[in-house]
């Protein structure tokens, strides 16, 4: 498989979507038996790769310098890790929902273990670790075997070590919830508003871009329109057609500005 610089078990099962871009110095070690990586991603220079199974979804990007190893582990759509990001799944499995944010320089982790325990050391344990949708990890940030719940945040240099509710604020080390100082990450937003945010992208990429607006299209309910990408506010998602326009337009909202998530053709 050129996409990766070195394969160390050649019988491992590997799939790679189009549109996805691989660096230099990208290993795959001896662990892997099953790597999916899917359309539009971002795997950067210097990173390995040593778990059984790897699942990544679509238009996610991890780094440089990052590492990945363990048992299993899953990640969704449109995440995003920072250079130097270690993910382990050495607990078992490490499970990371859609369009979570991780920044630099931070480690998620699934076990705690290497004192000796025939004599005496009490420190060894391992567990599931669990980012649910939408979860934003600031950077520098340390996660242990925990569950952070969907839109939770844990701020620059925070070491989470319990459970992270959801739509909540964490800070310091250990983290605690300061979302009564700081208020939550996600607010609510009016239909009609999401209508007139979107309008007003669409209208700065085709603009920019020469491309016409009527190519991407808002719709309450999915449906049959060839050569069109058809996108769901209610269910934020989008039915790809996989054309560049798409990919371009897609790509112009990541990270900050919208992410969607594709939905199955019926």
């Amino acid at each position: 498989m050129s996409f990766f610089s070195e394969i160390k078990n050649k019988e491992a099962k590997i799939s790679v979507a189009d549109k996805t871009f691989i660096g230099k110095n990208v290993v795959l070690g001896g662990r892997c038996k099953e790597i999916n990586i899917g359309y539009g991603c971002f795997i950067g220079n210097d990173i390995y790769i040593d778990v059984d199974y790897l699942t990544i979804g679509d238009y996610t990007t991890i780094h440089h310098g990052s590492i990945i190893h363990g048992v299993k582990t899953q990640i969704g759509h449109n995440c995003w890790f920072g250079h130097y990001t270690i993910i382990d799944s050495l607990g078992g499995n490490t499970r990371i929902g859609n369009n979570v944010g991780v920044g630099a320089h931070s480690q998620l982790w699934s076990h705690m273990k290497f004192g000796d325990v025939l004599n005496g050391c009490r420190w060894n344990s391992s567990s599931s670790l669990t980012l649910d949708d939408d979860v934003w990890l600031v950077g520098h940030s340390i996660v242990g075997p925990i569950h952070a719940k969907e839109k939770s945040m844990l701020m620059t240099g925070g070491v989470a070590v319990k459970d992270m509710d959801s739509n909540s604020i964490y800070a310091g080390s250990p983290a605690k919830n300061v979302s009564d100082r700081f208020g939550v990450q996600f607010e609510e937003v009016a239909y009609e508003e999401k209508c007139r945010r979107f309008l007003q992208l669409r209208a700065e990429f085709c603009s920019a871009n020469a491309i016409d607006e009527n190519l991407f299209v808002l719709v309450d309910e999915f449906s049959s329109q060839p050569g069109v990408t058809q996108f769901n506010l209610h269910e934020r998602a989008y039915r790809p057609i996989r054309s560049e326009a798409e990919y371009q337009f897609i790509k112009f909202m990541l990270y900050d500005k919208a992410k969607w998530l594709p939905a199955l053709a019926t």
